[in-house]
């Protein structure tokens, strides 16, 4: 891997990493008190969504691997070279799947947390669900602003594949199919 490469790694990886982790802080945290009728207090947490502990759950997973990953690549980008070991070679498939599992499962998860928090927006009357965000705005809004956060890890987490795919396939012939280059 070209040291350019480690360092963007590097760079991605920490960049998805703090997406990741305040999505979940800002949806584990979201959370808001209402008086109603004058006696009961009605609390939304993010509990009473499925789909947000589904969020921060998988958010939590998939920061605790880039971290791994980083501690990985943060040493070849200190080295200023690839660390050279046979093993190491073989992995690049693994941390392309992987890091496909990464993007495919948090974009997942945060789509689904979406439709769900649309629900809370506008409501089912075909359903009998009352609108949610009319009461409790402040908790709406935070969870949106995790959602934004957890788009934007989404996208670090694409360009994050793209370069696990250079790092993979750059180190195949281009003449010969799936036959890795010859060392020189």
């Amino acid at each position: 891997m070209g040291y350019w490469a480690a360092e963007t790694e590097v760079f991605l990886r920490v960049c998805a990493i703090l997406f990741l982790v305040l999505t979940a802080c800002l949806v584990a945290m979201a959370t808001q008190t209402k008086l109603i009728m004058y006696t009961y207090a009605r609390k939304a947490t993010f509990r009473d969504l499925n789909a947000l502990p589904v969020l921060v759950y998988i958010d939590g997973v998939v920061a605790g691997y880039n971290l791994l990953q980083l501690s990985r690549c943060s040493v070849s980008a200190y080295c200023k070279r690839e660390i050279q070991c046979p093993l190491l070679k073989n992995l690049s498939w693994v941390h392309f799947l992987l890091d496909q599992v990464a993007v495919y499962t948090v974009f997942a998860t945060t789509v689904a947390a979406t439709q769900a928090s649309l629900l809370a927006v506008t409501g089912s009357k075909a359903m009998q669900w009352m609108k949610l965000c009319n009461r409790y705005t402040r908790f709406c809004i935070q969870i949106g602003g995790a959602l934004l956060c957890g788009y934007a890890a989404s996208v670090v987490l694409v360009l994050m594949s793209f370069l696990s795919v250079y790092n993979l396939f750059r180190r195949y012939s281009p003449t010969k199919f799936l036959q890795l280059k010859s060392k020189q």
